[in-house]
């Protein structure tokens, strides 16, 4: 059988062509992928973060976050995170006042604008996470409270987050509404401190997140809020531009987007960030 000869002339380089412009599209198609997935940082080599950041977060990301802390310190051996919750508006204050930190995750955005406006974030605030409301009872839910409407019967003890703190704010929205007015509470700073007192039978009834009654399971009963009647609060994270470990900082938010971050908030009530 004779030997196929080598194309030539046109054919030669209408084939060269071919390669040159299929290696091309390969490669700008990866590059386009790579810059629009976040990069994921247990891929980041563990030597090149190290040292301590401190992460300011809303109270009602206390258990996903210490779980997903646990689990980045552990891809990086050499860094240690230090964790700090409260009611957001609390630790904006703290942040504009000073309060060393390298990332700042609030429970609204309205509480993440003001460090935007007052020049305290690095880049652009995004959205992680997203959560709902539910109402908190003692277990058994012994005075029969079905609605939100039912907050306001007489006789009840009512606890509320205080009016600034995104909780209070949502269950203004969601008591708004339902058509019904906001019942006399007390006050509090966070929403922890709402679930403690409902927990500890200081309170028949408080507001709270979805999240918090999975967090205190066995503590407190949760009533479901109609969805019409709902507030869903969606949860900003950024990184500070006063970051004492930046590249620490900036690793910890890719990784709170990666898959492995958005299953641990998944894992504690918590839906998608969009």
């Amino acid at each position: 059988m004779g030997t196929k000869p080598e194309p030539t002339g046109f054919a030669c380089t209408w084939r060269a062509r071919i390669a040159v412009a299929v290696g091309f599209a390969v490669a700008l198609g990866a590059a386009f992928e790579r810059s629009a997935r976040p990069e994921n940082p247990s891929a980041t080599p563990a030597a090149s973060i190290s040292g301590s950041a401190t992460v300011l977060a809303a109270a009602s990301l206390t258990s996903a976050f210490q779980s997903a802390s646990s689990e980045f310190e552990h891809a990086h051996p050499g860094l240690k995170l230090e964790l700090s919750f409260g009611g957001s508006p609390t630790l904006v204050q703290q942040i504009q006042q000073g309060a060393p930190a390298d990332v700042f995750a609030s429970a609204d955005e309205a509480n993440m604008q003001k460090l935007v406006d007052s020049g305290h974030i690095a880049g652009e605030p995004h959205i992680f996470a997203r959560n709902e409301l539910s109402i908190a009872v003692a277990p058994g839910n012994p005075k029969h409270v079905s609605t939100l409407a039912d907050l306001s019967k007489p006789g009840l003890t009512i606890v509320l987050c205080g009016a600034t703190v995104p909780c209070g704010r949502y269950a203004a929205q969601a008591f708004e509404k339902a058509g019904v007015a906001v019942p006399a509470a007390s006050q509090e700073t966070d929403v922890k401190a709402v679930v403690s007192k409902v927990a500890l039978g200081e309170a028949d009834a408080g507001v709270v997140y979805t999240t918090d009654i999975r967090a205190a399971a066995g503590k407190v009963e949760g009533v479901a809020i109609p969805e019409a009647q709902n507030v869903v609060g969606r949860y900003p994270i950024a990184v500070l531009k006063e970051a004492r470990n930046p590249a620490a900082a900036r690793a910890f938010v890719e990784f709170i987007f990666s898959p492995r971050g958005q299953a641990i908030l998944a894992r504690f009530g918590f839906r998608g960030g969009s």
